[in-house]
């Protein structure tokens, strides 16, 4: 039986954030901004108004969706995890509607994130146990949930429901974003601390889950390079022997020229500072067991046709095994 398994973050499914006011219409000292929204109540569906930070939550672009929902299909994969994903109605009415029913079986679970993104998963398989993280803490910060959003840990099961093949344990780890205004280095202090606290929650929870022969891969948005040393708690675990599965990846395109190139084919995200140079990373990355890494057969990235991406800033990436 052979297996595809990927991961893609499709950056904030049905959540941009684009209200837009006019600021220089308001007087001095006139901070109030007042909106008036109308429904067609003749409609029979219901209506739900989501804001973040006092901007309405609004509908990913349409071409953006169309050029995700094309990528999926190229990939084709069995099970995919995805990253920035609103709820679980997005993810059901995206598999339903978007993808034509392709995966039947989806999991998402409310997760921690104040701009209401969470990971989820899309499988061709059944699912068998799921199971959400978002309330795990970490000894630094006992009082303080360690996941922004949450580590989702599910059963994949073989097609007759007789048995599990693997576990996935789907992740989105801190961004480096450091909001404008904010000290740039104390920002960057704390966002890769809570990496490093989110990776020695992930090593310990697959500890207590797993067995040493057990079949599982841990993968998804990590926000930083395989040989980060905030990873490194989970990545360089003697104890878990997880194996990097992307590290000779077949691109399904060459990359877009750039001046300097690429470094390689391992790399799903490009960052470009204003004046620097582009630098190219994977940040989205599959991890495989031990008794799964012998049994891959292939990895793969779907690369993009533009520097700024296809519909999302990142590229997704997943493996073929052969169970």
């Amino acid at each position: 039986m052979r297996v595809k398994v990927g991961t893609f973050n499709l950056n904030n499914l049905f959540s941009r954030f684009n209200f837009r006011a006019d600021l220089g219409s308001l007087s001095a000292g006139d901070l109030s901004v007042s909106t008036t929204i109308t429904f067609d109540l003749s409609e029979p569906q219901g209506f739900r108004v989501r804001a973040f930070q006092g901007r309405l939550v609004t509908a990913k672009p349409e071409a953006e969706r169309a050029t995700v929902v094309q990528r999926i299909i190229d990939m084709d994969v069995d099970v995919l995890a995805v990253q920035e994903v609103e709820d679980i109605d997005i993810l059901n009415g995206f598999a339903r509607d978007d993808l034509d029913g392709l995966y039947p079986f989806r999991a998402l679970i409310e997760g921690n994130d104040p701009r209401l993104i969470d990971v989820g998963l899309l499988s061709k398989l059944p699912l068998g146990g799921v199971t959400s993280w978002r309330h795990a803490t970490h000894p630094e910060s006992p009082d303080q949930t360690v996941f922004g959003r949450d580590l989702m840990q599910v059963d994949i099961l073989n097609p007759g429901r007789t048995r599990k093949l693997f576990t996935v344990f789907n992740n989105h780890l801190k961004s480096h974003f450091v909001p404008f205004g904010q000290d740039a280095a104390a920002g960057a202090l704390r966002a890769n601390t809570r990496r490093r606290q989110q990776a020695e929650a992930v090593r310990d929870i697959v500890l207590t889950q797993t067995r040493p022969n057990s079949r599982f891969i841990v993968l998804g948005d990590m926000n930083d390079p395989p040989d980060s040393e905030f990873l490194e708690p989970f990545a360089a675990s003697s104890e878990l022997g997880l194996v990097d599965a992307l590290t000779e990846p077949t691109e399904t395109r060459p990359a877009k020229a750039d001046n300097p190139p690429p470094p390689g084919p391992a790399w799903t995200h490009r960052f470009k500072a204003s004046g620097q140079p582009a630098r190219y990373e994977l940040f989205d990355q599959i991890w495989l067991s031990p008794s799964l890494a012998g049994k891959q057969d292939g990895s793969f990235i779907g690369r993009r046709t533009k520097h700024g991406g296809d519909g999302s800033d990142h590229d997704p990436a997943w493996v073929e095994l052969a169970l």
